[in-house]
């Protein structure tokens, strides 16, 4: 069993959710990187990037991450935590790296059906759908770069679960 488990993905491919159903069932500590960084800056993450820019936003993000990585922890990551190639090898020696798969257009349909903007800004300024193809283009390699296993994100959160589990080779006591 890993030290760690890292969730990648974008924006509503369900890192928050899985992970807290997968740390529930491993019986370990679930933490999800931008909550983090809300509950100890007590800012949200579009303040953040309103007072320091993007640059400011993914510095603390990176730091957020080696300061949850600890064993027998579910973490979820922001969506851009790929983008610094530093992180991408962090999460990868430190733990198992799943990548939550989604297309683009189920992914806007859940940012449509609860955008929760305070916690998601938008990173473009274009519509949803737009925002969405356009990230999932740009960063679908880096998922797929930093992931050990791939899961289909899709499906309903028992079987995303029941994907993660039979790849961590997990055995339920």
């Amino acid at each position: 069993m890993p030290s760690s488990i890292f969730l990648v993905g974008a924006r509503a491919s369900g890192k928050t959710t899985i992970g807290r159903a997968l740390a529930e069932v491993l019986n370990y500590t679930f933490v999800d990187t931008d909550l983090f960084m809300q509950e100890n800056s007590h800012l949200s993450v579009s303040e953040v990037v309103d007072r320091e820019g993007w640059e400011g936003f993914r510095r603390r993000e990176s730091a957020a991450l080696h300061a949850v990585t600890a064993p027998e922890t579910v973490i979820a990551t922001g969506g851009g935590m790929v983008l610094s190639a530093a992180n991408r090898e962090y999460m990868r020696a430190n733990g198992t790296v799943f990548y939550l798969c989604v297309p683009a257009a189920v992914m806007a349909a859940r940012l449509e059906a609860d955008p929760n903007n305070a916690q998601r800004p938008t990173l473009t300024g274009r519509s949803i759908v737009d925002e969405v193809n356009e990230v999932l283009a740009a960063r679908e390699a880096l998922y797929l770069e930093t992931a050990h296993h791939v899961l289909d994100a899709v499906a309903p959160v028992d079987e995303v679960l029941n994907q993660a589990l039979e790849l961590l080779d997990f055995k339920a006591v």
